[in-house]
């Protein structure tokens, strides 16, 4: 085994997990699951078996990552956050053919106890504060907080927020990296710094 699980931990037969990942206490991995390299799954986190998760995700505790949902490389899921994945549930009327897909695309970090509804695409290097409710699209860098989540900055790959408008046009530079970030359309468009990295 090439990763490592706590005693307490129970990975299902089939799932698929990455070197170097780490499965601690009381965690539930169904088989169909597939995770990355360099994973964090922490206390009572629970993961089902139609679940892809990236490279270097950290899952805090008591998350449970349900399934069509999907997270690429470098997600972080804050405590008790929540999935959801049927959009309008009843115990006593069967919706599994109903599942809607999530995806969280690559850097993005989640908040401890926010909620994101099912069928939404969460964008590159956004933010999700602590406790919202997301139930749409969020754009790549956005910064969301609230009940329903509200777009109310721009985020930088770094993970700290850009000093730009919500709207219109303007530039940023992070302070950290020297990338550059232009807010076009709505959009932020970003160039990196000419780093040595050797």
């Amino acid at each position: 085994m090439k990763y490592y699980k706590h005693e307490s931990a129970i990975v299902d037969e089939g799932a698929q997990i990455g070197e170097g990942s780490r499965v601690w206490h009381f965690v539930h991995v169904c088989g169909g699951a597939k995770i990355g390299k360099g994973v964090s799954l922490g206390q009572n986190v629970f993961v089902g078996n139609q679940v892809e998760i990236g490279d270097k995700c950290k899952i805090q505790n008591n998350v449970s990552v349900y399934d069509n949902v999907y997270l690429e490389e470098g997600v972080f899921c804050g405590p008790s956050m929540v999935f959801t994945n049927v959009y309008n549930p009843r115990s006593l009327i069967e919706r599994k053919d109903q599942y809607l897909d999530t995806r969280v695309k690559r850097g993005a970090s989640l908040g401890a106890n926010c909620t994101i509804v099912c069928g939404v695409i969460i964008g590159e290097f956004s933010f999700v504060g602590a406790g919202a409710v997301v139930n749409k699209n969020v754009p790549d860098f956005a910064l969301v907080v609230g009940v329903p989540a509200k777009q109310i900055g721009w985020m930088s790959e770094y993970g700290e927020q850009l000093d730009l408008p919500v709207t219109g046009e303007g530039i940023a530079v992070c302070k950290h990296t020297g990338d550059l970030y232009t807010l076009e359309k709505n959009r932020i468009i970003r160039t990196l710094s000419e780093r040595d990295d050797s």
